[in-house]
């Protein structure tokens, strides 16, 4: 890859030579090229309209008052480059470092909760341009057996019996969100992959990166994606609350919103068992993944079914 990302070096007027380091190997290659990062595309996932449509929309949060975000770097073929059929973008480099699970998450959830509810008040306001098209993440996308990230019915390590369990509680999810609605006041354009990795801290600056999953869902669900890998956290409870709070201080959170938190942790979770399985190859996979995580995520489906993870509620 590295070949690669050498022959469109000079269509972002860098010199061949320039240095080359990979940042993370995770849905795609995120790799430093001198005053660039830039991102190589996994094949065979988003097409180029997709791309495309994300840098429109970074490219419309730019500037906005109290929310930082990536800024995306257009290059000689413009917003995204095809070099031998692969897909590659290029952004500005963010300072500081990725939020870790080990870091005062605490002072930073309810910061996190105002970016994201005015990410999705831009989103509400926003008209895209002609041809926009992201994806959908709803119960057949996430869920279904053909999922984006994967069917969950083959997470590592799954048992006949958990199995079973999860198709039960999967079945319970799917009717609440199906009641819950996917109307403009509770499902619009997200995020979508919040989780503390796409969130940079620079002193108190925080700043959100890689839109590369942004597309339509609920919105509360961004929340739970801020939880990703940290579900069985004593903190979450806190979390959750200091989240809340700070969403409210910009945009409503109706109680209807409030009770679906438990239902959409547990959704990002059961997405992630998928996920985890088709993307062993990636970083996240080799560090997080495995039965365990499985496992993990049939003891959250019992507590579900139990009683609903009402520790989460705010």
């Amino acid at each position: 890859m590295s070949e690669l990302l050498r022959r469109a070096l000079p269509v972002y007027g860098l010199p061949e030579d320039t240095p080359l380091t990979l940042l993370n190997r995770s849905e795609n290659e995120t790799w430093r090229a001198g005053p660039l990062v830039l991102r190589l595309h996994r094949q065979g996932y988003h097409t180029r309209p997709e791309i495309l449509s994300e840098l429109q929309w970074l490219g419309a949060l730019q500037g906005l008052a109290e929310l930082n975000a990536v800024r995306p770097v257009a290059g000689g073929q413009g917003p995204v480059t095809e070099i031998d059929g692969r897909f590659l973008v290029a952004f500005a480099p963010i300072a500081g470092q990725e939020l870790q699970p080990g870091d005062d998450l605490a002072r930073w959830f309810a910061p996190l909760g105002e970016i994201t509810a005015r990410l999705h008040r831009h989103a509400r306001g926003w008209t895209p341009p002609p041809g926009f098209t992201r994806k959908r993440w709803d119960v057949e996308t996430i869920l279904g057996a053909r999922a984006h990230w994967g069917d969950w019915r083959q997470g590592q390590g799954l048992e006949a019996q958990g199995a079973a369990l999860l198709e039960r509680a999967t079945a319970r999810l799917a009717g609440r969100l199906a009641a819950y609605g996917t109307s403009p006041e509770t499902f619009g354009l997200i995020h979508a992959d919040l989780r503390l990795a796409n969130l940079m801290v620079d002193g108190d600056r925080l700043t959100a990166i890689d839109f590369d999953d942004c597309g339509f869902g609920w919105w509360v669900y961004d929340l739970a994606a801020a939880l990703s890998f940290i579900e069985t956290d004593p903190r979450l409870p806190e979390l959750i609350g200091h989240w809340v709070e700070g969403y409210s201080r910009i945009a409503r959170l109706g109680p209807e919103d409030r009770a679906m938190i438990p239902a959409l942790i547990f959704l990002r979770r059961v997405l992630l068992t998928a996920w985890l399985s088709t993307r062993a190859d990636s970083d996240t996979a080799q560090a997080l993944g495995g039965p365990a995580y499985t496992q993990g995520t049939v003891d959250l489906a019992e507590r579900y079914l139990g009683d609903g993870l009402a520790v989460f509620l705010p």
